[in-house]
């Protein structure tokens, strides 16, 4: 066995990212996940490399997940056809409205994933935000025929 040369093995966070498929090439990527609640500026949201660690694109985001929590309350409770309409094109719209405010609500709860704590307050004041204007008895003649304040949850 003399003569014969042995490659050295690569360091151990070489063989560990390689095995998780974070090594592209010679170049790793590590991404820490927070698993509880954290502060800070520093998250991904929806996006790799966004905010990417910049403030005004932090503030952008959380607007973004405020908009769509209060776009989805906005849907939840908004009327758009007419009362009693049956037809092919009223079911159409009543089923692109359901898409879009369940597509909005996975959105939001995918941006809550992030475990940051700002993230998390937008998101609940946008839905709070959103179910003043568009459901609250503030805005609207409460409906005899409904039995209780809030809507039912659909989770």
């Amino acid at each position: 066995m003399e003569g014969m040369s042995r490659t050295p093995s690569p360091p151990s966070s070489a063989v560990a990212a390689s095995m998780n498929g974070t090594a592209t090439a010679g170049m790793q990527h590590k991404m820490t996940m927070h698993m509880s609640l954290y502060w800070g500026k520093k998250a991904e949201i929806l996006f790799p490399h966004w905010p990417d660690d910049n403030t005004a694109m932090f503030v952008l985001a959380l607007l973004f997940v405020f908009c769509m929590a209060l776009l989805a309350e906005c849907l939840s409770h908004c009327r758009l056809l007419k009362p009693g309409s049956r037809s092919l094109s009223s079911g159409l719209v009543q089923t692109l409205v359901l898409a879009l405010r369940v597509a909005l609500s996975f959105l939001v709860m995918l941006a809550l994933m992030s475990f940051n704590v700002p993230v998390f307050l937008v998101a609940v004041a946008g839905h709070a935000v959103g179910f003043f204007f568009f459901a609250s008895r503030a805005f609207h003649e409460p409906d005899p025929q409904k039995q209780f304040d809030l809507p039912p949850s659909t989770c």
